[in-house]
């Protein structure tokens, strides 16, 4: 079961990855990335369509991960995207808890959040 998380985590993570970063690898490396990441094909299947071997495919997937990752660590914008998406989802909960009673915590609680997020900008 943990393996299977780990799994869907790690794919998630390439998907967002490639959401990001995708267009800054080569036509090639696009094509056989994306039906690896958001067609779910096989590697046999990709290396079958694309006329190249499985080993080809693997290691252009490995290597696009490697280029993917990369570009992450010096660029940080999944990082940014996520903190951001946080922060939006606490506003929404403070206004789901919205009433006239609260009304000066509740605007208090989005100024400080809609700082937070221009400070990350």
């Amino acid at each position: 079961m943990i393996s299977q998380v780990m799994e869907v985590n790690e794919i998630l993570e390439q998907a967002l990855l490639f959401d990001f970063y995708g267009e800054l690898l080569t036509e090639h490396q696009k094509e056989i990335y994306e039906r690896f990441i958001t067609e779910d094909l096989s590697l046999g299947e990709i290396a079958e369509e694309a006329g190249i071997s499985r080993q080809g495919v693997h290691d252009l997937v490995r290597r696009c991960n490697q280029a993917l990752k990369g570009y992450e660590e010096k660029l940080h914008l999944v990082e940014k995207f996520l903190a951001v998406k946080e922060k939006v989802e606490n506003i929404d909960r403070l206004l789901d808890d919205y009433n006239e009673e609260n009304a000066s915590e509740v605007i208090g609680g989005i100024r400080r959040i809609a700082g937070e997020i221009i400070e990350e900008l």
